[in-house]
């Protein structure tokens, strides 16, 4: 099958980054952190409201507003259960990450998992996805909702839905730190960024606070 990794995003932020370094952005930058790391972590400067009042649904059936993830970071990528490819992977690097967050996951950070596929990714679904791949754990919402909820959250992170020629759905690779107020702080390049970077950008913005 074939799979094509979507850059949208990402490419956006290497343009913002080759521009002039004075650039404004509304997201508080991680002291400390640089804005391009080597391996696929970039800062954002991106000033949408990404936790806004849209009600999606977990994968207990539970009806969440993202406003509601506000107060906590928010790390959050963009998935599809019946992926045999790139998603599996990208969970299991999520998975690590919540591993190494420990007690953190839950009581001061979020991970979100958003489907791609809103049309065949019900509640069942996702309960059964995070059951197999390491995803069924406190602090780890795996979410759909009406794809045209699901469209309206990708405009705010300035990702689009779409589909191969075999009707195979187009994979997002990009994840995203979001901040307490709802504020990107970070975005990666998921399938190439180290776990270690991700866990060492989320205790620096847990450290400011």
């Amino acid at each position: 099958m074939r799979t094509l990794l979507i850059r949208v995003v990402l490419a956006f932020g290497l343009a913002v980054f080759g521009a002039a370094a004075g650039c404004e952005t509304n997201t508080a930058p991680i002291p400390d952190a640089p804005a391009q790391s080597a391996d696929g972590s970039f800062a954002s400067n991106n000033p949408t409201d990404c936790l806004p009042p849209i009600m999606l649904t977990d994968q207990y059936g539970k009806t969440i507003s993202l406003a509601s993830l506000k107060g906590k970071l928010v790390l959050i990528d963009f998935i599809y259960t019946s992926c045999a490819t790139a998603c599996p992977v990208l969970t299991s690097r999520f998975a690590q990450i919540a591993r190494e967050l420990g007690g953190e996951l839950g009581s001061k950070i979020t991970i979100v998992s958003i489907t791609l596929d809103p049309e065949h990714d019900h509640p069942p679904q996702l309960l059964e996805y995070a059951k197999t791949h390491e995803a069924s754990r406190d602090g780890w919402l795996l979410l759909t909702g009406k794809p045209d909820d699901i469209d309206a959250v990708l405009r705010l992170y300035r990702i689009k839905r779409e589909r191969e020629s075999d009707g195979t759905i187009t994979h997002v690779a990009t994840s995203f730190l979001i901040g307490p107020n709802g504020k990107q702080l970070r975005m990666y390049d998921a399938m190439e960024v180290a776990t270690a970077t991700v866990v060492a950008d989320i205790e620096r913005a847990l450290a400011k606070g």
